[in-house]
């Protein structure tokens, strides 16, 4: 195997401890079409991408908390 890239390399120092017989196989990405979105490169936020959001309609999105009660010790008997 060539120089390996550094996901490559990463991956191959997270199952070290698997390894036994197992042989690690490069697969091209158009390739390989049963691969999931989390084996993909993310796409820069730019606005040539479909799903572009700008930097300013970042800054509004408001996340509300949780607000969690004491439980009193009587549920857990």
């Amino acid at each position: 195997m060539k120089t390996p890239n550094r996901n490559i390399l990463r991956w191959q120092i997270a199952i070290q401890e698997y390894r036994g017989n197992m042989t690690i196989v490069h697969k091209e990405g158009n390739i390989d079409k049963n691969s999931d979105g989390l084996s993909k490169w993310a796409l820069a936020n730019t606005p040539d991408n479909t799903a572009y959001v700008p930097l300013e309609a970042e800054a509004q999105i408001s996340i509300e908390g949780i607000k969690i009660t004491d439980i009193g010790t009587e549920f857990f008997e």
